[in-house]
This record gives C-alpha cells, structure tokens and sequence, in this order.
C-alpha cells in the first residue's frame, strides 16, 4: 500500500511524500529541512526509507531546499538534464545540491528508483523544463500515483495520464474571476493564464470530467493561489462541473484540496476502497 502526505503546496513551496512499506522518496523540495524533518517525526515517517528527491521543474518553491535536504538526508536529485541545468543557474537556493547527488533522468522512459517505478511525462510551463511523475511498484494493489503541477494548459499528456491512475495529485491554480479582479498587473495574469502559466479550477474540472474512469480513486488539487484562489472555491468549482456529468465527489472518488502552509493528513492509498 502506498501513503501520500503533502508537507506544503503553493507559491510559498511544494514538497510532497510518497512511500510503500520499504521505500519513500520527496517530490519537490520547496520547504525547507526543519519542516520536513518536524513533519516526518510528527506522522512517525522514517528518514532511513528515504531514496531520492525527485523534481518537477526548476522554480524556486519547487527547489530552494533541494541542496540542503539532499545534503541532510544524502539523498540523490533526480530530474532532466534541463531542469538541472536551471537549477545550476537559479539564486534563488539556500544550498546548491552537490554534484554527487545530481541524477539525470529521461522523459517518457521508466525508470527505477529501488521499489518504485516512475516515468517522466512534459507538461507545458514557463521554466527551463517542466515534468509530471507517474509512479507505480510491481505490486498492481498499489496502483499508479500521479502528479501534475504548474501547467500552462491540458494537454495530450496530462489527459493520458490522469487516464492511468488510480491517485491524482492535480494543479488547480486559479479562480478566473479572482485573477481578472484582483490587484496583479495584466503582464502578471497573461503570463499566469498564458499556454505556459497555470491552470484555472475550471480547467481541473474540464480535464477531470474528459478522463474521469471508475479506476480513479483520491484527486487531490494543489499549487492553489493565495491571492486568486480559495480552497473551498476550488472544491466547488470542481464538484459542481463533475456533478453536471453525473460524476459525484464522495461517492465515485475522494477530492481534496491540498493547503499552502498546512501539512495534509497522511493519506493510505488503496485501490480496493
């Protein structure tokens, strides 16, 4: 059985854990080592079955802690040749990660890291390179985890693989609305509603309600705006529009919303529930 914990989701960082009983790795590294190791002793997660980081894309809520958690944990980073190299040339860092931790990793390629087998997929953004994980084991009970966040606008890839999984962690930025009214500057809502920004709630539920399968199990929506969004906003943009295809939260899937500065439960995945 896989767990699923969010240890932050948002502007201010994103990091999330995933693990099967012998094996746990980070998603992102935006917050920072303190945190994380409070949170990990909190929820009772062991440091020792920690083997790797893996990153989405090279922004700073999404890597600033990369060199002092690897550093901390010897952990090895895994992410594309691109999105290394905009580590390498970002300031924004607390540490720069140590050459012996940097991994190399292939999109559309799965690869292993000890029990879990992950595959890297391109979603669309405005970095040096952006990617979603899916993750399975060679236990078919556990099912396929899924991430996707920071992503400009749906894609082939993004319908594809919310297609396969079973547990779905999905970004639901903005309230259209919110973002129209609020106070950012037009220059900033282009780039945030452009190809290569980020998707709105409406956008979430579109994509949910084109690839919605009986298999799909826990939705959980992530990386919402503090300024252009609001979690139970996000919720209910979502359900309803699901609703007006019969697609019903709470009884044909489990929908969340994952917090910026909160820590979520820690979440037993099971395709069986």
């Amino acid at each position: 059985m896989l767990q699923f914990m969010s240890f932050g989701s948002g502007s201010s960082g994103n990091c999330y854990y995933l693990a099967n009983e012998n094996d746990a790795i980070l998603i992102d590294a935006g917050i920072g080592v303190r945190k994380v190791k409070h949170l990990m002793r909190e929820y009772g997660l062991s440091a020792s079955k920690l083997r790797a980081i893996l990153i989405t894309h090279d922004h700073a809520d999404h890597v600033k802690a990369s060199g002092n958690l690897s550093s901390d944990f010897t952990l090895p980073v895994y992410a594309t040749e691109k999105v290394h190299e905009g580590i390498q040339h970002s300031y924004r860092f607390y540490r720069k990660i140590e050459p012996m931790y940097v991994k190399f990793i292939p999109k559309d390629e799965e690869f292993s890291i000890f029990s879990l087998r992950i595959t890297a997929f391109e979603l669309p953004h405005d970095s040096a390179e952006n990617v979603g994980y899916s993750i399975h084991t060679d236990n078919p009970e556990d099912g396929v985890f899924t991430i996707m966040t920071d992503i400009g606008t749906p894609t082939e890839k993004v319908y594809e693989y919310i297609e396969k999984s079973n547990f779905l962690v999905l970004e639901s930025n903005y309230d259209e609305e919110m973002l129209a009214n609020g106070t950012y500057p037009k220059m900033l809502q282009d780039r945030i509603k452009g190809g290569h920004g980020h998707l709105s709630n409406h956008q979430s539920a579109e994509a949910l309600a084109k690839c919605f399968h009986e298999h799909l199990k826990n939705v959980w929506l992530c990386h919402l705006s503090e300024e252009n969004n609001h979690p139970e906003l996000a919720r209910k943009t979502v359900e309803c529009h699901l609703r007006s295809f019969g697609i019903i939260a709470g009884k044909d899937f489990q929908l969340e919303v994952l917090k910026r500065h909160v820590a979520s439960d820690l979440y037993e995945l099971s395709i069986k529930s």
